[in-house]
């Protein structure tokens, strides 16, 4: 077998490497290993991720130009019922792994600085290694069945990341929310899931859209059910990318560590949005389906942004920006722009994960998440002033960087299918998005130093490398998509769409320079009216609608079910114990121990029953 075969047969591999580097960190555990302390196990994961990197990138070289190749590992043959795990091995999966092996190796790095004086790391690296495990069979994997497997898998990851310093009141109530709306969208997606079987035979994903393409398959489903399943199927996913109303746990995911939120944000909520693209062909066989998508995803994208814009915590801003993205996403779904939903993933991936790395390495020495609290840090930070910047460019459309090349292929088939009002949606989430980021830079770079900020120099270089890599392959990423085919021509049509793009990016950035780094309004808050400013600020008074809403309702009925539970339930019970008590207590007072008595009560009882017995014939008589 010539060596580039056997690094694309031997793919499956990949997610088994940080497996044994999750299993192997366990061991650091400060109840097993104490003499060394738990820095060996970061770079024991280090190494793990580092082979799956290296063979994700070979796998992917030698996938180059060639066609999908498919591969099925026996899973369960029970009674002729088989079940296999389906492996697709291609350009666009490979790159993925290639994406998310590279992003954990960085995120990892910054972890040792970031995390320096923690004692937890055995735990840390663990779920950072189940998280980079999961994500890379999700990737790989063409089945929706093990995909469902495998966001659960993640969700699990989730729960007990965000309740990494568990000891804290916020951090568990945290990681409960985030479990808990999760488990909304996943209960209906397992809904679809189940219930697509029975009709296709088959849980494949190109099996699927064969399937989805076939006239007289898709003819003999009632049209309601396939309303039914499409709903559900875009349902796991509305979770899984924290879009409108299943939103709040990422805000509240924020309580984990720093360098797990830059994983989360960046690659582990965008594999919501991977299966969505999987399923697009069978969600587009129901208008309704389509619909949902694209509703959801214009709320999420607007609101998203609009919310961003209004935050003074700083990872607050990024964390509604990932809905932000996400929900062009949906758009871009569900108006069947599969491949500029594909691209603008991977262009959000990597810029976000730099804006994280910068945010973080200033709250890292400015001790603070308050961006009231910070200013004047571009002096004494220039690195990590110049990744954030580069962060914006690459995340707004501003030519020539990934962000740019990602929107502007979706303004074009809106425009070509006369979709103006989805085009109208992208083009003031993109300005909306330029102005917070830019006022983000402002009040953190620009402006006097506070005292928050008077000795706030850059952060340990375990921190910056990463950091500089991160913008180095953002800066760099339009080059490694020409070199990969997938950057979009730049052709005639697509220029005044273009310009619309950049004057959007541009309003957005001038008008966030005008009030937060070059300031000709002392307080700008106080331009937009009150109830505007904190209907923004908090998130359109969404907890307080779900607390008078879905949290009274369970209030209610927990009310309820805890009175039935305790005076009929319990009271039938406590009924039946004190009959019981109380016959006992009579008996007892029944028995005196004389033979004459017993004797007595017997032949009363048994002349009652004769007189019962002859009751009928001494009526009889005396009549």
């Amino acid at each position: 077998m010539p060596t580039a075969d056997f690094w694309a047969q031997t793919s499956w591999l990949i997610p088994l490497y940080p497996l044994v580097g999750a299993v192997l960190a366990v061991c650091w555990s400060p109840a097993l290993i104490r003499k060394t302390g738990p820095r060996p196990v970061a770079y024991i994961s280090l190494l793990t991720t580092l082979v799956a990197l290296v063979h994700s990138g070979l796998a992917m070289a030698a996938s180059w130009g060639q066609p999908e190749l498919f591969i099925q590992l026996p899973w369960l043959d029970v009674a002729g019922f088989q079940l296999t795990f389906p492996l697709v091995l291609s350009t666009v999966t490979l790159g993925a792994s290639t994406l998310i092996t590279l992003v954990n190796l960085l995120v990892q790095i910054y972890a040792i600085g970031y995390l320096e004086t923690d004692w937890g790391w055995g735990r840390l690296y663990a779920l950072i290694a189940l998280f980079e495990a999961g994500m890379t069979a999700l990737v790989l994997c063409d089945s929706l069945f093990f995909s469902y497997v495998l966001l659960e898998i993640l969700t699990l990851g989730t729960y007990l990341i965000v309740g990494y310093w568990f000891n804290q009141a916020l951090v568990v109530s945290g990681a409960r929310d985030a479990f808990l709306t999760k488990r909304v969208g996943d209960l209906i997606l397992l809904m679809g899931v189940l219930a697509l079987f029975p009709l296709t035979g088959t849980w494949n994903f190109s099996e699927l859209a064969v399937w989805a393409s076939t006239p007289g398959l898709v003819e003999a489903v009632p049209p309601l059910t396939l309303t039914l399943i499409g709903v559900a199927l875009v349902s796991g996913p509305v979770s899984k990318c924290a879009q409108f109303p299943l939103h709040l746990w990422l805000d509240e995911a924020m309580e984990g560590p720093h360098p797990t939120t830059i994983l989360r944000n960046a690659v582990v909520v965008p594999t919501g949005a991977w299966v969505l693209v999987k399923l697009q062909p069978v969600i587009a066989l129901s208008p309704w389906a389509v619909g949902m998508a694209i509703a959801i995803g214009t709320i999420s994208a607007l609101g998203g942004s609009l919310i961003a814009a209004a935050q003074i915590d700083a990872k607050r801003v990024m964390s509604y920006l990932t809905t932000t993205y996400m929900g062009i996403v949906f758009v871009a779904v569900g108006a069947g722009q599969t491949d500029a939903a594909l691209l603008l993933v991977l262009t959000y991936a990597v810029a976000s994960a730099l804006l994280l790395m910068a945010t973080g390495s200033v709250m890292l020495t400015v001790v603070s998440q308050d961006l009231t609290q910070m200013g004047g840090l571009w002096s004494r930070r220039p690195v990590t002033g110049f990744s954030f910047l580069a962060g914006i460019a690459a995340l707004v459309a501003i030519p020539p960087l990934g962000g740019f090349w990602a929107l502007l292929p979706l303004l074009n088939g809106f425009w070509q299918h006369q979709q103006w009002g989805l085009l109208a949606v992208v083009v003031v989430t993109n300005a909306v998005v330029s102005f917070g980021l830019v006022r983000m830079f402002g009040l953190m770079f620009a402006g006097e130093r506070t005292a928050m900020t008077a000795r706030a120099p850059e952060p340990i270089w375990l921190v910056m490398l990463p950091t500089a890599i991160m913008a180095g392959l953002t800066l760099h990423l339009p080059f490694v998509m020409d070199a990969m085919r997938i950057l979009p021509d730049w052709g005639s049509e697509a220029s005044p769409l273009a310009w619309v793009l950049l004057v959007s990016s541009l309003a957005g950035a001038e008008v966030g320079c005008f009030f937060y780094i070059f300031p000709r309004v002392a307080e700008p808050t106080k331009l937009v009216p009150g109830p505007v400013n904190r209907l923004l600020a908090y998130d359109f008074y969404t907890p307080k609608i779900y607390q008078k809403t879905a949290i009274a309702a369970v209030a209610s009925l927990s009310q309820l079910t805890d009175w039935l539970d305790r005076y009929v339930v319990d009271g039938l019970v406590n009924l039946v114990g004190l009959s019981s008590l109380f016959s006992g207590e009579t008996l007892k007072y029944g028995n005196s121990g004389k033979t004459q008595t017993y004797a007595l009560t017997i032949a009363f009882f048994v002349a009652l029953i004769g007189l019962y017995v002859s009751w009928g014939a001494l009526t009889s008589l005396l009549s």
